[in-house]
């Protein structure tokens, strides 16, 4: 532990350019302050601080010394924090966004249910289909679905969704069920807000199909209606056909070339991933969705 003595003391004079500021902000005596550098420059045998009667600046060592202990001092306290945030109660604000339908049907009974159970938090919901930026629109968390972009977000997979080829039963009985990709026509199929579907052949081949139908809407909703309705074949996530499949109001085709089960994810900023309130969401909704 002596090989730690000084490194916070070193970083807060630094950072606030006086040994008094230093000193009350570590809640220690000036002295104390001055011995712990003092004793750390006397092991490193480098001097990292010029000192006078008006001024503190650092020797070019000291500049170089800095960059790294501040990753000591900042890991420190999110240590710290991270067991601090074990025994907290989430509370305050979360700031949410996530897909509309999803956030509709799946998302919105999680999230009502959470704030019974926790009285003291507010939230701040927007459903878009936009990704937005979580930094500069200052959000605790986004849900987002399917293949990730890189990103120096955390990400938590909460679940997975299965995408679905389906029409109903007259259009099948009229145009024929395929069999194969090659007796699927592209004009049949109904165009949503991605320019491709995404297939997988036998061998873990992928496969880029592209819908061109008279009808081409970024609503889910509207392309499963117009499904429903007899006016091709769509693909959709399992959360709006399941229940129509179950009940053969829509047939599922060409299941064997289905993609794996994509991502449900929890996206957010580094800063916010020892939260307290964070984390009990997340916590909550993946337990949940895997129910």
């Amino acid at each position: 532990m002596k090989q730690w003595l000084g490194i916070s003391e070193f970083v807060a004079v630094a950072e606030h350019g006086s040994f008094t500021e230093a000193a009350r902000q570590l809640h220690l005596s000036v002295a104390q302050v001055s011995r712990n550098i003092a004793e750390l420059e006397s092991r490193l045998a480098l001097k990292l601080l010029y000192r006078s009667t008006r001024r503190v600046s650092l020797t070019e060592e000291g500049k170089l010394y800095l960059v790294h202990c501040r990753h000591l001092v900042e890991s420190l306290e999110q240590a710290n924090q991270a067991l601090s945030s074990l025994k907290q109660t989430p509370r305050g604000l979360l700031k949410v966004t996530a897909p509309v339908y999803f956030g509709e049907t799946k998302l919105a009974p999680l999230l009502n249910q959470f704030l019974r159970e926790h009285p003291e938090v507010e939230l701040d919901l927007q459903l878009t289909n936009s990704k937005l930026d979580l930094i500069q629109g200052g959000y605790d968390l986004a849900i987002r679905l399917g293949t990730l972009e890189s990103s120096s977000l955390i990400a938590r997979r909460l679940g997975s969704r299965q995408q679905y080829i389906v029409a109903s039963p007259d259009y099948i009985a009229t145009h024929g069920r395929p069999q194969q990709l090659s007796d699927l026509k592209p004009s049949q199929c109904l165009r949503g807000s991605v320019d491709y579907w995404r297939l997988q052949t036998s061998d873990k081949q992928t496969i880029q199909f592209r819908p061109q139908g008279r009808i081409h809407c970024n609503s889910g909703p509207f392309l499963l209606e117009a499904a429903l309705m007899g006016l091709g074949f769509v693909q959709l996530p399992d959360y709006y056909v399941q229940n129509e499949i179950a009940t053969g109001r829509l047939v599922s085709v060409l299941d064997e070339l289905q993609m794996p089960n994509e991502g449900i994810w929890a996206v957010y900023p580094q800063n916010r991933h020892l939260s307290a309130k964070v984390r009990h969401l997340v916590d909550y909704l993946k337990e949940a969705l895997a129910a």
